[in-house]
């Protein structure tokens, strides 16, 4: 039979989520798609506690940020076009008004810190190895500032590899449950030049090979997503209008190739049961008051009710409440 695209080989061992796990994804706009597709899934996941994070020194700070509880302080702040910022975080954190960029930034910490100590997996996707730098010291978000005023350098695989290294190897003895997955986001960045764009995520690719032969932890796996966006879909239907970012096509075939290799049978199952529920509520009648969406209502919440006595660990109050209120009206 001819073949028509080359599979990614999968790993043989990744890990295996359910229901009961901790997870938390940090990293570029991918692990913001993977994480927000299993936070729809009912997962009990935390996803990019700082925004969005691209290069590896930024996540790796944050995750120590994160474990030391840091509080930020008007120091950590600057002000720049009409508001207050942190050069860690993305602009959803940003204000007018210093108390509450501060605000927004402490409360999130201190959710992520409590939400570290029960994690089970961690998944880390570097999304570029080319880095802006202020005074010495790696910043996440520049916030438009003009490029003038920073240093711009692509990081080395052995100051990545030496980073990680110290960090994981604490946070694994600390935590004997914990896993560790990273992935390369298949997003180029075009604005580097495509050139620069490949040093950069075969900068990435080897610190993760190099990170795992340092290790030697069977708890620190590789999920090959770049790899299935540059070989198996590699075809330009599987990209946005935009050319660079994955189709709602290939997002949904990444998804199930997660499901597939990280998920069990069971918990695969446990996640067609949860999107059935899911595809329910974001159903919109063309009649709210019709005596059939009533029904429809009803029968809505007695799925719920069987799914939540089946699976007591997801949590559909939120949903179970607005279908109550639809009743009522």
């Amino acid at each position: 039979m001819m073949k028509l695209f080359t599979p990614v080989e999968m790993p043989a061992s990744l890990p295996k989520l359910t229901y009961a796990d901790g997870i938390m994804m940090l990293g570029s706009c991918f692990a913001d798609r993977l994480g927000s597709r299993l936070v729809d899934a009912k997962f009990r996941c935390d996803v990019n506690p700082y925004g969005t994070l691209y290069n590896p020194l930024s996540i790796s700070r944050a995750l120590r940020e994160i474990l030391a509880e840091k509080r930020y302080s008007a120091q950590d702040l600057f002000f720049y076009n009409g508001c207050w910022h942190s050069g860690m975080h993305h602009g959803d954190f940003s204000s007018p008004q210093q108390a509450e960029t501060l605000r927004l930034i402490n409360e999130r910490i201190s959710q992520a810190s409590q939400y570290l100590r029960s994690l089970i997996h961690l998944f880390i996707t570097f999304g570029t190895a080319w880095v802006y730098e202020e005074g010495g010291r790696v910043v996440s978000n520049c916030h438009k500032r003009q490029e003038s005023e920073f240093k711009r350098r692509c990081l080395e695989v052995g100051e990545i590899v030496d980073d990680y290294a110290e960090l994981l190897s604490g946070m694994l003895v600390e935590n004997a449950d914990m896993e560790v997955t990273f992935t390369v986001s298949p997003i180029r960045h075009v604005r580097d030049g495509l050139h620069a764009n490949q040093l950069s995520k075969s900068t990435l690719l080897l610190a993760v090979d190099e990170l795992q032969t340092r290790l030697q932890s069977k708890r620190v796996h590789y999920f090959p997503a770049y790899e299935m966006m540059m070989d198996e879909w590699r075809d330009y239907r599987y990209y946005a209008a935009d050319m660079v970012h994955p189709s709602e096509v290939a997002e949904r075939l990444m998804w199930e190739r997660f499901m597939e290799h990280c998920m069990s049978r069971e918990t695969q199952g446990q996640v067609k049961e949860v999107e059935g529920i899911m595809r329910m509520l974001n159903h919109r009648p063309l009649h709210g008051d019709a005596e059939t969406y009533k029904d429809f209502l009803k029968k809505l919440i007695e799925k719920i009710d069987q799914l939540t006595e089946k699976y007591p660990q997801l949590d559909f109050k939120e949903e179970r409440k607005e279908c109550l209120t639809k009743l009522e009206k």
